[in-house]
């Protein structure tokens, strides 16, 4: 039997790690409720080697929130090649569907969220545009769709996004389904 050499990881390799790690970490308490000892640790390496990735804090929250926007770019990108019409709407809607799965994913929910809710640091700000300009040319390059269908999109999207993050399937309530305002598996009352 020959002896088990250690592989060390590469710094992409590590990095990836950090990613995965930091996204749960920051998602759970946000931007301004983690340390860089938070996501440290959870990554299984110093702060120290932390700071070798990622030169501070902002700048790895900044990394989410590129992550984030690929995610969205990725799933809007399949759903528009699934679409067998040009028919501006129904390629819109295959988007929302898209878009909706990808939020259905908490953690990148929670990211996109806090992102927004800490716009006023430069970087972030910086990078919450940069992802809200991006999706806005993609699904205006990939749909046709006009200027009022993409806003429309765009309304619904953060509207998504609210009644996600506060489970409002879960609620069987006037309110509720006036919000959800649409019928499908998000508003079928949860098995208790």
């Amino acid at each position: 039997m020959e002896p088990r050499t250690r592989q060390r990881s590469t710094a992409d390799e590590r990095r990836a790690t950090v990613m995965r790690t930091a996204i749960k970490t920051f998602a759970a308490r946000g931007y301004y409720g983690t340390s860089t000892t938070d996501v440290a640790k959870a990554a299984g390496i110093s702060q120290g080697y932390l700071y070798r990735l990622f030169k501070d804090k902002e700048a790895l929250f900044v990394a989410l929130v590129d992550h984030c926007s690929d995610r969205l770019r990725e799933a809007a990108a399949t759903a528009a090649a699934s679409v067998r019409t040009t028919d501006p709407q129904a390629v819109v809607d295959a988007l929302t569907a898209a878009y909706d799965e990808v939020i259905d994913d908490r953690d990148v929910l929670m990211i996109l969220m806090h992102a927004q809710g800490c716009a006023s640091e430069p970087g972030i700000g910086e990078a919450v545009r940069r992802c809200y300009a991006r999706q806005v040319e993609y699904i205006r390059a990939v749909s046709g769709a006009s200027d009022e269908q993409i806003r429309r999109y765009f309304a619904d999207a953060l509207l998504s996004n609210v009644l996600v993050a506060i489970d409002a399937a879960a609620v069987d309530a006037p309110w509720a389904r006036t919000l959800r305002g649409r019928t499908g598996p998000r508003d079928a009352p949860r098995a208790t």
